[in-house]
């Protein structure tokens, strides 16, 4: 298999993260391990936490409410509002914790997310930029692990791909 590039910086003067992470798999199934419900819990939480959507319409206005189930059964809910659909290309979303129904935890920051999804043959890369409002929203997600999480959460879709082209 060949070296995929993953990239991971911080900018605290724009409040960003910044993450390019290319994977072996061509693109439209890239697209579909993260606009798919049924494939994004397969893989969208760090081990041996696990993503359980409990709805979502990926439309531009629509929203995906899951939570993130970790191993002694705890839940934590968080949500995606679609701003901006580009198909097969780029989409933007608003994340948010929240309870149960999608409520907004106002302690909790919000980010703003940008995927694009640039289709090179038989790897696809995804470039991600997640804007927070200010450095210390920026720096709370940090300091709670993000980078880590996001790291191992990423690098579990290639075991995912692997198991979907056998």
């Amino acid at each position: 298999m060949k070296n995929l590039n993953f990239e991971f910086t911080v900018n605290k003067e724009t409040n960003t993260v910044h993450v390019t992470r290319d994977f072996n798999a061509d693109a439209a199934l890239v697209w579909d391990v993260f606009t798919r419900p049924e494939l994004l819990d397969q893989w969208w939480a760090p081990q041996p936490w696990k993503s359980e959507t409990k709805s979502m319409d990926f439309t531009e206005g629509g929203r995906r409410l899951y939570a993130m189930v970790g191993p002694e059964g705890e839940r934590h809910w968080a949500i995606a509002d679609f701003t901006s659909i580009t198909l097969k290309t780029n989409f933007k979303y608003l994340d948010a914790f929240t309870d149960e129904e999608g409520n907004l935890k106002d302690e909790m920051p919000r980010s703003d997310w940008n995927l694009d999804f640039i289709d090179k043959g038989d790897t696809t890369t995804v470039d991600i930029s997640i804007k927070h409002k200010t450095l210390a929203d920026l720096e709370m997600i940090i300091q709670m692990g993000f980078k880590e999480g996001f790291s191992m959460t990423l690098n579990s879709l290639d075991e995912l791909f692997e198991k979907i082209k056998k």
